[in-house]
């Protein structure tokens, strides 16, 4: 079975297209007004309606309130929540229960240390999303094309699934599933020509990458 693969901070019919042509499990829609991969309701609304049936819907946002999410969940119609902020566990819970929807917790990684943050969230989140840590000042807490120490992730339980962001391209995200063993990978700025900008074909080639890249 191939492994999921996530294009995140789609804002573009063009790039929906390409990443379900590829075979894209997922796609992502920032709200996160200081990412050049925000969107408005109304577009992600749009988005949304022309993915559905077709690729699952993940929208991404950064501590958000619960009337800001209830209006994204109520018109936008996700899949998942895909939580990027400092959401506490209980938090993740809270958001989990009330809006009745699998949830992403991403978590920044920097070193080892950083990994095993993600104890906290066994049991709660669905899927655990490991990205790289932004460096401090940052505008932006993912989708910065940083990779991470891939070794950071060797101690981790078997019984911990994750999803691997951070840095991944066309280029290097065979070696990362091959090192790493993750059941999902996501990418957002490495199949960009811009920020904010996709590139079809870099998104058919990342998602080629993924999908027959040797991994366990």
């Amino acid at each position: 079975m191939s492994i999921s693969a996530k294009i995140c901070g789609i804002s573009t019919s063009e790039a929906l297209d390409a990443a379900i042509a590829g075979g894209a499990d997922y796609v992502g829609f920032v709200f996160f007004e200081k990412s050049p991969r925000h969107l408005e309701i109304d577009r992600a609304k749009e988005l949304a309606a022309l993915a559905r049936g077709r690729v699952k819907s993940v929208v991404l946002t950064v501590n958000a309130t619960d009337e800001a999410l209830r209006e994204i969940v109520d018109e936008v119609l996700p899949d998942v929540l895909q939580l990027h902020g400092s959401e506490t566990p209980e938090r993740v819970a809270e958001i989990k229960k009330l809006f009745e929807r699998p949830v992403i917790k991403a978590i920044s990684v920097a070193t080892a240390d950083d990994v095993r943050n993600a104890d906290a969230y066994a049991g709660i989140a669905d899927l655990i999303l490991f990205d790289a840590k932004a460096v401090p000042g940052a505008d932006l807490p993912g989708g910065n094309g940083r990779t991470f120490d891939w070794a950071a992730l060797d101690g981790i339980s078997d019984n911990l699934p994750f999803m691997l962001s951070g840095g991944l391209s066309p280029d290097n995200v065979a070696a990362a599933i091959a090192r790493t063993h993750p059941v999902a990978v996501d990418v957002s700025s490495g199949v960009e020509i811009a920020p904010g900008i996709k590139d079809p074909e870099r998104i058919r080639r990342f998602l080629q990458a993924a999908k027959t890249a040797k991994h366990t």
